[in-house]
């Protein structure tokens, strides 16, 4: 009764989150030569969202919006060797080791037994195309969708590019923001698995999800039994 299950990326098949929130320390921690603490998360994040709109998600961006950031905060005297610093911050990022979430291998594979898998992320098209590759999960999806900006519109265009029907598409995520609400409002049915760590960007607030009708697991193996769970309540609609 579900044609087509899309999966989101990172967090959700991978750690992601934690890259980001040590080299924000680290950031921290090197503008504490010029005299300044080291809780500067709040102008971070501030630059991080205006820049979304120009550089759109991922460790690019992010690299762009520190360098920003510790020019602002320190009026124009943040060292080039400094900058370098970050830069190369980033090219670690990029190139650090996959670790997928525990069990996600195992759940990955069964879920591709039973039903079509794509997966559906944003960010940056090289850099997503890469952990996907380096995750060895690769083979298990029939698509990849890497979209600017995970809405209402994005989720409506996958669901026509693979010719399935809005109740029989299920998005699985992480994020409420990104992968819960705008599917329910492509009329999808949705499935969050919470991560340990949350990206300030990817909040909500509580009455954003006063009449959000969605499925929450602990782990994606226990996506199989709330398939299973839409696909009787579909077989009788009084369930």
């Amino acid at each position: 009764m579900i044609d087509l299950v899309a999966l989101d990326a990172d967090d959700t098949l991978w750690h992601n989150e934690p890259n980001f929130t040590t080299t924000r320390d680290r950031l921290g921690e090197l503008l504490g030569k010029y005299g300044l603490g080291p809780d500067i998360g709040g102008r971070l994040y501030d630059t991080e969202r205006r820049n979304l709109q120009h550089f759109g998600y991922g460790v690019k961006g992010f690299v762009l919006s520190m360098i920003e950031t510790s020019i602002e905060l320190t009026e124009g005297r943040f060292e080039s060797a400094d900058v370098r610093t970050i830069i190369d911050w980033g090219r670690a990022m990029l190139a650090s080791p996959i670790e997928l979430l525990d069990g996600v291998d195992e759940a990955v594979q069964a879920l591709a037994a039973r039903v079509p898998l794509i997966l559906v992320t944003k960010g940056d098209l090289l850099d997503q195309e890469t952990k996907l590759a380096r995750s060895g999960l690769g083979q298990h999806f029939q698509g990849i969708e890497i979209v600017s900006e995970k809405n209402r519109r994005a989720y409506e265009r996958v669901m026509t590019r693979y010719a399935v029907a809005p109740d029989r598409f299920v998005m699985v995520g992480n994020s409420l923001k990104s992968d819960i609400l705008p599917a329910l409002d492509a009329g999808a049915h949705a499935v969050l698995v919470p991560y340990h760590q949350e990206w300030i960007h990817e909040r909500v607030a509580p009455e954003d999800l006063a009449t959000a009708r969605y499925h929450e697991i602990p782990h994606l193996k226990e996506l199989p039994a709330v398939l299973e769970r839409l696909a009787a309540s579909r077989r009788d609609p009084r369930g």
